[in-house]
Parts: structure tokens; C-alpha cells; sequence
């Protein structure tokens, strides 16, 4: 009898324990972090031995900071954000892509002006000092403008409201599939400038970044997982949406449906893989905004963890 249920026992536990990891967000859970919530709604991580634990923090400051500390596995974070970090000496290289593309945007009311440089010496609105500065010194430069030209108003995060309550003229900082998305649904319809079509290189909007003490092996799994969760999004975008909405009541909404349509092509469908030219270009661009002193390799600031 005692040797039936050992072997009832053992048949009943499973083959292995899923390695834990911890994902701390940027911000609240939105579309932009679709691949994420899709693998974890679908299975994908746990086919990859993976039981992925997602934290929003209470303060968007905090994510790379704890994976530097080795207090997460991941944080998402942004490609600018990283270049600053890395020079002022905080132990973190991206390891992945999430959104392959910019999303902040210079944004303008839609009965705005229609030229950046119909921005002289009109107001406008930014969340974050240094690198919005810098990049709105970039794309007022072909316009024949400086930062002199303009008045800067700290708007502490309050972007759309500010400008449709005409509080400003424009804001930098805002991304183009919410902001906009929300000015349209509050009747106050925007036009957006991009900030990689107006003088500034292309970067990664959201990357994951990892301490050097992350298992990089673990990593592989975790962007495996996310890989098929981005494919399975472009080949299934209405079910996609109907899983991710379904994950959360405060997901499933009209600024949420309209604003997965806008991100779904940004997704990265290769999120181990790194662009060394793109890292390369932004860190000259920084050094040369005066943000950071010198550059440094790509090798300290990201790595290909797709390479065999």
C-alpha cells in the first residue's frame, strides 16, 4: 500500500519546477508591453519553463534601478534613458527589444501650427529635462531654431491636458499611439511631428535591461517566449486584442483598443537581436547634445543575446 502511493505521488508531481523570474514594467500595463501579457496569457513562457512574475511600479524611476541592483530579473526601460545611465556608471546593458520603434512625438493641436517653425516663441510643454530637450533642439535646428527660440514649460507629466487646455502650444514627450489617441476621443484631434523624420536618429522606444548578475540564459527563454508572442499578434491581431483586454477590466476601453491597433506593427519580431549602428548613432548624439562626455563601445551598453 505505502508503495501505491509513492508511485501515485511521484506520477502526480510534475516533471519540473518553472524558473521564477521577476519583469518589472516602465509604467502600468498598456499595450505597449503587449508581447508580454500576450506570452503570459497564452503559455508561451511557461512552454519555455518560465514562471514570469509582471510588477508595474509605483514609480516609473525605479525599474532599471532595481534590475541594476539585482532586485529584477528584467526592467523595461527606454533606449535614450540607457545611454545616460550607463555614462553616469549604473551596471545595466539592454538585452532585448520590446517597441522597435520611437513613439514620442512633438505634439501639436490639430488647428496648430503647421510648421515647427510656426514654434517660434510659442510654449512648449515637456515631462523629462535632457533628453526631450535634446531632441527638441534637433528637430527645431532645420527649422532655423534654438531652445531660445521657444519657452519651455515643465507640465509634470500632464502632456495632452496642458496642451488641449491650450496651457501650451505643443509638448515633447508624447507618445503617438496614446496622446493622440486621447485628444481624439476628448473631441481635441492632434497632429504629431516625429522626432527620427526631423533630425533625430532612430531608436528603441522600450528595451529590457538587465545587472550583470541576470541569468543570461533565462533572458534567452524569456525573449524566445515573447518572439512567438509578437508573431502570434501580427498573425492574430483581433485575438490578441480579445486576450490582452480580457487580462485586466481597465484594459478593455476604447483609448486601450485604439491604442494596441497603433503599436501592434511597432512590436520588435526580433527582440533578442541588437542594431549596433543604432546605439552606435544615438550615443554620438547625445555626446554631441552635451548630455553625456565621450562615448562608449555598443559592447557596454547592449548586448546580441540572440548570438549563439
Amino acid at each position: 500500500m505505502k508503495r501505491l502511493t509513492l508511485a501515485l505521488c511521484l506520477m502526480a508531481a510534475p516533471a519540473f519546477a518553472a524558473d521564477k523570474m521577476t519583469v518589472v514594467l516602465d509604467w502600468f500595463v498598456n499595450p505597449d508591453h503587449g508581447p508580454i501579457i500576450i506570452a503570459q496569457q497564452k503559455g508561451f513562457f511557461a512552454d519555455q519553463g518560465l514562471e514570469v512574475e509582471v510588477i508595474a511600479p509605483a514609480d516609473p524611476a525605479d525599474p532599471p534601478k532595481l534590475a541594476a541592483a539585482g532586485k529584477a530579473d528584467l526592467a523595461v526601460s527606454y533606449q535614450p534613458q540607457l545611454h545616460l545611465q550607463v555614462a553616469e556608471g549604473m551596471p545595466l546593458k539592454r538585452v532585448g527589444t520590446l517597441v522597435a520603434t520611437p513613439l514620442n512625438c512633438l505634439l501639436v493641436r490639430a488647428d496648430g501650427p503647421a510648421t515647427i517653425a510656426e514654434l517660434k516663441g510659442r510654449k512648449i510643454g515637456f515631462s523629462i529635462a535632457g533628453v526631450e530637450e535634446a531632441m527638441l533642439a534637433a528637430m527645431l535646428k532645420p527649422a532655423g531654431l534654438t531652445l531660445q527660440d521657444v519657452e519651455l514649460v515643465n507640465v509634470n507629466w500632464s502632456l495632452s491636458p496642458s496642451l488641449m487646455s491650450g496651457q501650451v502650444d505643443a509638448v515633447i514627450g508624447a507618445f503617438r499611439n496614446f496622446e493622440l489617441n486621447q485628444m481624439a476621443i476628448e473631441g481635441h484631434p492632434g497632429r504629431c511631428f516625429y522626432p527620427e523624420e526631423e533630425g533625430v536618429p532612430p531608436y528603441d522606444e522600450l528595451i529590457y535591461v538587465a545587472g550583470p548578475q541576470a541569468d543570461r540564459a533565462r533572458i534567452a527563454r524569456f525573449l524566445a517566449a515573447t518572439e512567438r508572442a509578437a508573431e502570434y499578434i501580427v498573425n492574430h491581431p483581433e485575438d490578441s486584442w480579445q486576450t490582452f483586454a480580457g487580462s485586466a477590466p481597465e484594459l478593455n476601453d476604447d483609448l486601450n483598443a485604439r491604442a494596441w491597433k497603433d503599436t501592434l506593427p511597432r512590436f520588435a519580431l526580433r527582440p533578442a537581436a541588437l542594431d549596433i549602428g543604432r546605439y552606435a548613432r544615438f550615443e554620438r548624439f547625445l555626446n554631441e547634445a552635451g548630455l553625456i562626455q565621450g562615448t562608449r563601445p555598443v559592447a557596454d551598453l547592449a548586448e546580441d543575446t540572440g548570438a549563439e
